[in-house]
């Protein structure tokens, strides 16, 4: 089964149960797929539409640009340096579980109302999860690996740059794919309120006006960026592990003996 079908197959089974969902809800709940779909074909060559739509990946990639450069630096150092790790990670696993997002007020005090409040806001949500996981992953690497490096002459610089990074990145990446789904989901709670630029702004003034098809439009184009961060967290899984297999991606193919 090549991947075009697989991913033609999913739209479909998607698509019919919307359809399904649309007829016994009925269209002001739920709108057609093919309404929704013949709005948001108009929306994509509406100057307004795309500045929303850019206001809000803008918003969302610099987010994850920041949560990966403070997450997988400090996941390494946590990780390989125990005394600071004891220090920190108490610390670390006290505030992990506080939800990010009831500090939105706290940070328009900060930073005022414009885009940066949104971005940080992101970036602590995902930056503490790519933090937990490189840290784990670095704890976890057998001992007997970096013994070995050191005693044929590795110093520490190159430790860091051929054992440890290597072994942390797919994990990371790994961790920065899954939480490409939950930066999303803060960027629309960060774009409900105190903006009137984005799709999460987008989205809520539309359902304020009971305008479901422009709704579903917004909310169409917020999992289509969802779809891209995800896509974009592949290739930079394949950029940066050009080692890892992605066995799950391939289809099994079973032969007769």
């Amino acid at each position: 089964m090549t991947a075009l079908f697989r991913y033609g197959w999913a739209f479909f089974a998607i698509g019919g149960v919307w359809q399904a969902l649309s007829l016994l809800l009925g269209e002001f709940v739920l709108p057609r797929p093919f309404m929704v779909l013949a709005a948001f074909s108009e929306a994509v060559c509406d100057t307004g539409f795309l500045a929303h739509a850019g206001e809000s990946a803008w918003r969302v990639c610099t987010g994850l640009c920041l949560a990966w450069a403070f997450g997988f630096p400090m996941g390494i150092l946590l990780g390989c340096r125990r005394k600071l790790d004891a220090m920190m990670a108490p610390i670390v696993f006290l505030t992990y579980p506080v939800p990010k997002i009831v500090f939105l007020p706290v940070f328009f005090s900060l930073f005022g109302l414009g885009d940066l409040p949104r971005s940080v806001l992101i970036a602590l949500t995902v930056g503490y999860q790519i933090l937990v996981v490189t840290r784990a992953s670095v704890l976890n690497l057998d001992p007997k690996y970096l013994d070995s490096f050191l005693s044929l002459g590795g110093s520490r610089k190159d430790l860091m740059r051929h054992v440890l990074i290597p072994a942390a990145l797919p994990d990371a990446v790994t961790a920065l794919r899954v939480a490409s789904g939950t930066a999303v989901a803060v960027l629309f709670m960060a774009e409900s309120f105190a903006t009137r630029k984005g799709l999460g702004f987008l989205i809520m003034d539309a359902w304020g006006r009971g305008d479901q098809i422009e709704m579903f439009t917004g909310i169409m184009a917020m999992s289509l960026v969802g779809l891209c961060l995800y896509g974009l967290s592949n290739l930079l899984e394949r950029f940066l592990c050009p080692w890892k297999s992605h066995p799950a991606e391939n289809d099994l193919v079973f032969k007769e003996s």
